[in-house]
């Protein structure tokens, strides 16, 4: 090998090819935020308060004290029949 053939070979390797199709067009692309901060598409986003967040210790049981209050709220208002 000569050293012509190594340096064409270095500068393949460290300047890819970044030419696109003319198909595609970046023009709207929209950068997404990463780490727990970013919003998920089509999911219910509900910010709780500072005092409420405190009780908790995850989602899972924010979301299993609200499925019995939930319980508690449909028990007192449906009318109980044969009492």
């Amino acid at each position: 090998m000569n050293k012509d053939e190594i340096t064409v070979k270095e500068t393949e390797l460290t300047e890819p090819n970044d030419e696109l199709r003319p198909e595609y067009d970046l023009s709207q692309l929209q950068v997404r935020r990463l780490g727990p901060g970013r919003r998920q598409f089509g999911s219910d986003v509900v910010r709780l308060a500072p005092d409420v967040a405190a009780v908790f210790q995850d989602a899972e049981a924010v979301n299993e004290a609200l499925r019995l209050l939930i319980k508690v709220a449909q028990s007192t208002h449906q009318p109980q029949h044969g009492v």
